[in-house]
């Protein structure tokens, strides 16, 4: 085991899942079960195990925390700003995915709930979730 001089910041995954449907964009959301922002609505995502890829760990979080299983999705980039989260240093490595229609979901592991709500009605989202959608609908809004 080793011991390094400076602090190490921890590294976080998110999910901004998008699905086209017939009354227009609805992007999945999940419900934080856990402080911090608990009760707010969120990305699904989480921490990267130590034994695990970005896009292993973006497949597994929206796997536990919504039931969704999809082999892959698309990196966005990474998000850094120093105190985006009030638990300690983290850099989140963001993804999307675009579907087709909605799919069944069902909150489990820290999501109180999974919900799939319309992008032009969203709830305030926890953390820095508002400029990372913002971000990734720059990137992908020529795709929906």
């Amino acid at each position: 085991m080793y011991t390094y001089r400076y602090p190490h910041t921890a590294v976080t995954v998110d999910a901004a899942v998008f699905a086209r449907t017939a009354t227009g964009t609805k992007i999945l959301l999940i419900e934080r079960k856990n402080e911090p922002c608990k009760g707010m609505w969120a990305f699904p995502g989480g921490f990267m195990n130590i034994d695990e890829t970005a896009e292993q760990a973006v497949v597994r979080e929206l796997r536990e925390e919504t039931g969704l299983q999809l082999a892959a999705l698309t990196q966005v980039g990474a998000f850094t700003k120093v105190d985006r989260d009030p638990r300690e240093r983290v850099i989140t490595i963001a993804f999307y995915a675009i579907l087709d229609s909605e799919e069944t979901v069902c909150a489990d592991d820290d999501a109180a709930r999974a919900r799939w709500f319309s992008i032009a009605n969203l709830p305030p989202l926890a953390f820095d979730h508002a400029h990372i959608l913002r971000e990734t609908m720059k990137r992908i809004r020529f795709l929906l």
